[in-house]
């Protein structure tokens, strides 16, 4: 597992032993960010279920000016950390131990202009469908509306073979994309009538 481009380019991440984690492949990140390349520089960007932080690692590669990890798992935690200090990355990001709840409250209670996220990136457990549809209908809520900005997009890694549904209160599905077994379904808020 690498970093695909960027300043970190090339250079190798780790990732806990065992079944626990499952990184996000080298190729589906390469897809994930070739679609979103032109919002990614000077974004604020989260990574939910971050595992190994890789995906929000190769945002920070990529010029992002923020990014927010969530996990919980200490092993994936411990393999994030050495991520960030391996590739000295020590500043433009913080890391929410207590997991994608705990971040999404703190970031919907402390929501303000400049520092709304643009980019979401959540990857919970294939099996875990309780976790896509509470963090999915939060974002999509009025309260989780405050913290994204205008423009912002939502992207869910799901199993291809468990679609996601097309709305989440005021996130509209836009475009899926597969890739093997993973799928990335993006969401986009919905104006305003």
């Amino acid at each position: 597992m690498r970093v695909i481009a960027g300043t970190y380019r090339s250079r190798a991440l780790i990732a806990p032993r065992g079944a626990g984690t499952r990184p996000t492949s080298d190729r589906l990140r390469e897809t994930l960010f070739n679609v979103v390349a032109a919002r990614v520089p000077g974004c604020r960007f989260a990574d939910l279920y971050a595992g190994t932080g890789a995906v929000g690692i190769e945002a920070l590669s990529r010029g992002t000016a923020h990014v927010s990890f969530a996990e919980k798992a200490e092993p994936a935690l411990a393999a994030i950390r050495a991520n960030l200090k391996t590739l000295r990355i020590a500043t433009g990001f913080a890391i929410e131990e207590r997991g994608t709840g705990a971040l999404l409250e703190r970031l919907a209670k402390a929501a303000r202009p400049g520092e709304l996220l643009d980019l979401v990136y959540l990857d919970p457990p294939w099996e875990a469908e309780a976790e896509y549809t509470k963090t999915l209908q939060l974002l999509g809520s009025e309260r989780g509306g405050a913290m994204l900005s205008p423009s912002a997009l939502v992207i869910a890694e799901h199993s291809s073979k468990s679609p996601l549904a097309e709305c989440y209160g005021s996130l509209i599905q836009t475009r899926v994309l597969k890739q093997g077994d993973a799928a990335l379904s993006f969401y986009a808020l919905q104006p305003n009538l």
